[in-house]
């Protein structure tokens, strides 16, 4: 007789495949990557919801090689762009070359056409290649000469900045920022993970961390996830309990900008992917809860007072989550 504490018991989605899929990527990132549990699952995430990655912290953290080896996991193509003062938005999406013979333009697609696009550096560009990014990041497509050039699915855009040195940097705009799904702030790992960092090092010898991450997902099985979201269960008072949290930043006194009707759909997405990868096919106020920061965190602005306080949007939505009741 089956438990019937179990989560499987009511479940009416499979979801045994997905949620041993998704933990068979964290693991093998786990074979390189020390303490990024939290970073490497809302990556997973952002992958099952079809959405995009910013990525924030210092230099050395391992941003990047993280990004990497996600990328590896996945059986996609992937593709990697250093983001430059010089760059220019041809140099992202590609550019029309005259064939002398034919005497007509032939369209060079640029490293943009990937599935898994790491961009580094992304406030390095200025803001004419950065606005390149507007159309392919929300409509999966560019328009170049007039004619339309759509993504092989799944497409995601994973970037990363440095909160630190802002010298030579071009903030993104808000408009910009919104087209991300999450914004991940990552920090310095501990005492214990930093000796665990040094030991693996240590042992790894002269092996590329890259070379030690197996494949373990392919587009089909991605896009099936994905299929299975869609169809996850949420109650009414889950919609309610969503909206009005994203309704109060817009009327909360510390801050100036509050969240859009995107916030809301995106706190829904991330919501019901977290119930889908525990093996759940219903969302929960706690999937919600943490669901908030990643999706607010880059979509709401401190009020002058509050910013000069140092105070920080996390704080400020924490106060704002505990000040709406938890749906029973």
């Amino acid at each position: 007789m089956q438990d019937e504490n179990s989560l499987e018991f009511n479940n009416r989605i499979p979801l045994e495949e997905l949620k041993s899929a998704t933990e068979a990527i964290g693991n093998e990132l786990s074979k390189v990557i020390v303490g990024q549990d939290d970073f490497i699952k809302l990556l997973i995430v952002g992958l099952l919801t079809d959405g995009h990655v910013l990525i924030e912290g210092v230099p050395g953290i391992a941003k990047t090689i993280t990004s990497k080896l996600f990328a590896k996991s996945i059986d996609t193509k992937f593709n990697r762009i250093q983001f430059t003062p010089d760059l220019m938005p041809s140099d992202v999406l590609g550019t029309s070359i005259l064939k002398a013979d034919q005497s007509d333009f032939e369209f060079k697609k640029g490293p943009i056409f990937s599935n898994i696009v790491l961009i580094d550096e992304i406030n390095r560009a200025p803001a004419k290649t950065q606005a390149a990014l507007f159309e392919v990041m929300e409509e999966q497509q560019i328009t170049m000469d007039g004619k339309e050039y759509k993504m092989p699915p799944p497409f995601m855009v994973i970037a990363t900045q440095n909160p630190i040195e802002q010298e030579g940097t071009y903030a993104l705009p808000e408009a910009q920022l919104d087209r991300f799904l999450f914004k991940l702030k990552i920090d310095y790992p501990n005492l214990e993970e930093e000796v665990q960092i040094l030991k693996l090092q240590h042992h790894r010898k002269a092996k590329l961390p890259l070379n030690e991450i197996e494949t373990v997902m392919n587009v089909e099985t991605l896009l099936k996830f994905r299929d299975q979201i869609h169809e996850i269960v949420v109650e009414d008072k889950i919609f309610d309990y969503i909206a009005e949290i994203v309704m109060q930043t817009r009327k909360h006194p510390h801050l100036l900008l509050g969240g859009s009707p995107r916030a809301s759909l995106s706190i829904l997405k991330v919501a019901k992917a977290f119930a889908a990868i525990q093996g759940r096919d219903f969302v929960t106020p706690e999937d919600v809860k943490m669901s908030l920061k990643p999706t607010l965190n880059h979509r709401i602005i401190l009020s002058p007072e509050k910013e000069m306080e140092g105070t920080t949007p996390e704080q400020i939505i924490d106060l704002i989550q505990k000040s709406v009741e938890i749906p029973r």
